[in-house]
């Protein structure tokens, strides 16, 4: 049978029987995890390896490990990375530096069992938008963004890690942060086929992304694009061409108002292909499994290839690696 088109969190950093016994019956094709979910590389090890016994097979486990502020594995066992702010002021050795990062990071998640990673950003922040993205931004011009979130999505492919590329189509002129509330942006469509959509068009190929919980007036006023039907249809898959796996960003993020259940069932009807649900809780994940559906035709061929991205890494020295990335990096961090 194939899995449940939702990806899971839980609660701490050991599953536990209920959890266990939960995801045997719901089979979500993925799981995610955050800091709350970490301690130890061996602890990392042993959960990751109950999570794909709990569903019988090897599910991708997700997680957000940007650098900067988002990075859920840290010090003292793993090494903090800079934010992508940092490497659009490097010149002609950003997009090494973009690429070793991601590398290096790879393996960071490979070690733990981590095979798909929410990154790189894709979006472009404007002079008056809320700083949820700011320094996460590979830069302010979709060349600069593009080429270097080009660079890091080909690095986590080489370590075996599947990327998301986020936040589909573009959260970079959103005034509030989407955690807290739902963004209105009211640019004019050709504007952002101008700018926004750029990156995301021209990374069309990456196997995944997440969308954006804003709304776009030009697009279609009544819903955010996660839950349009139009903005699924006319921007994602007809205007930026994109015909890899969607997945939402965080359904229970404030962006979205409603029941779990009925905003699981309205994202699979708007067009997207695997729902996220992160905060563990018992009560609300039995909402969304309750509102989602299997992964059937399209959508389980795209899960298919991304699932086959996180294969073996390619050789790769980790020492040379972590030296030339040291080097590269000396007076900007």
């Amino acid at each position: 049978m194939a899995p449940r088109a939702v990806i899971l969190g839980l609660k701490g950093p050991r599953l536990t029987a209920n959890e266990a016994a939960f995801f045997r019956d719901a089979d979500p094709w993925g799981f995610i995890l955050f800091a709350r979910n970490i301690e130890t590389p061996d602890q990392m090890r042993r959960l990751n390896g109950d999570l794909r016994e709990a569903v019988g097979r090897d599910a991708l486990i997700f997680i957000d490990q940007e650098g900067g502020r988002v990075q859920r594995m840290t010090t003292p066992h793993w090494r903090k990375y800079p934010a992508a702010s940092v490497y659009r002021d490097m010149g002609d050795k950003a997009e090494r530096a973009a690429w070793l990062h991601a590398r290096l990071t790879a393996r960071d998640l490979r070690d733990v069992g981590v095979t798909a990673n929410c990154a790189p950003v894709l979006d472009i922040p404007v002079a008056d938008a809320d700083p949820i993205i700011s320094d996460r931004a590979y830069g302010k011009d979709a060349q600069s963004v593009t080429a270097l979130a080009h660079a890091t999505m080909a690095g986590y492919m080489a370590g075996g890690v599947a990327p998301v590329i986020k936040h589909i189509p573009g959260h970079g002129r959103a005034t509030v942060d989407s955690h807290k509330a739902l963004p209105l942006i009211e640019t004019p469509l050709s504007e952002m086929e101008a700018t926004d959509f750029k990156p995301f068009k021209a990374l069309q190929m990456a196997p995944m992304a997440m969308t954006a919980h804003v709304t776009l007036s030009a697009v279609d006023a009544s819903a955010p694009l996660t839950l349009s039907r139009k903005g699924m249809s006319d921007i994602v898959r007809g205007a930026l061409g994109y015909d890899g796996l969607v997945m939402t960003d965080d359904l229970e993020m404030k962006a979205l108002s409603g029941d779990l259940s009925e905003l699981t069932s309205r994202a699979h009807a708007a067009g997207c292909d695997i729902a996220l649900h992160c905060s563990g809780n018992m009560a609300n994940m039995v909402k969304v499994v309750a509102g989602s559906k299997r992964l059937r035709g399209a959508s389980r061929m795209r899960a298919a290839i991304a699932d086959n991205v996180a294969a073996a890494p390619e050789r790769f020295d980790v020492e040379a690696g972590r030296a030339e990335f040291d080097t590269l990096l000396a007076g900007y961090v």
